[in-house]
């Protein structure tokens, strides 16, 4: 049986919108534009707040490093954004986060998906630090020609001053993170399976001078 013109271009519609929807499916927002409600600061005094449907964290004088947490934990996800910086100012977003009493009076720590302009001189975005603990490990800091290989690739990929799409995936103690598009890191450790994610501000010492970063349509889907 023939189909007319019309009919096929209904089934091609019906496809692409099925395709999409599957797509789509088992993603969850993290964040609707308008509330923080699903979210709670820890560590320092930086200034959150929501602007043109996007939460922007500025920093402040005088305090340490701040996190703005899900209250959520997760463990396997893939987890997407939007994220801006500031070519003056350090960010990244912590991946199975934790804020323990027994560790360092509850110091925010842990995987950190690293997020920075150029003004850092290293251009290592989608690399891996560890928070409070261990330091860097996607790139290593002793592994020089690596970390220039890496900052090169960087300097390449990242979109200074504009929106650059942010992906991490956690899956068992694989950790991968991918900026626009372009696979970054791709680690394995196994030290901490599950925690919160965390926008970051980093701390700033004494300087006045008001900087921001911004991150949009966050959202995430959990792994079975």
């Amino acid at each position: 049986m023939k189909l007319s013109l019309a009919a096929a271009l209904l089934v091609c519609l019906a496809c692409t919108l099925c395709a999409h929807a599957q797509d789509d499916a088992g993603w969850i927002s993290l964040f609707d534009g308008k509330t923080l409600d699903q979210w709670e600061q820890k560590g320092g005094a930086a200034l959150y707040k929501i602007e043109d449907g996007a939460i922007v964290g500025t920093c402040v004088p005088n305090t340490d490093n701040s996190f703005l947490c899900t209250k959520k934990t997760f463990g396997d996800f893939v987890f997407e954004c939007e994220f801006k910086g500031h070519p003056a100012l350090n960010s990244g977003i912590q991946i199975r986060g934790l804020s323990l009493p027994g560790y360092k009076n509850g110091r925010v720590h842990g995987y950190q998906c690293e997020l920075e302009d150029e003004g850092q001189d290293r251009d290592w975005s989608g690399g891996i630090y560890d928070e409070a603990r261990r330091g860097w490990l996607f790139p290593t800091k002793e592994d020089k020609e690596w970390g220039k290989k890496f900052g090169d690739q960087g300097k390449k990929v990242w979109k200074n001053g504009e929106w650059n799409q942010v992906r991490v995936e956690c899956k068992g103690d694989s950790i991968k993170t991918w900026i626009n598009g372009e696979l970054r890191a791709d680690l394995k450790d196994n030290m901490t399976p599950a925690g919160f994610l965390a926008l970051q501000v980093h701390s700033v010492g004494k300087k006045t001078e008001a900087m921001s970063v911004s991150w949009r349509n966050l959202r995430i889907k959990e792994l079975k």
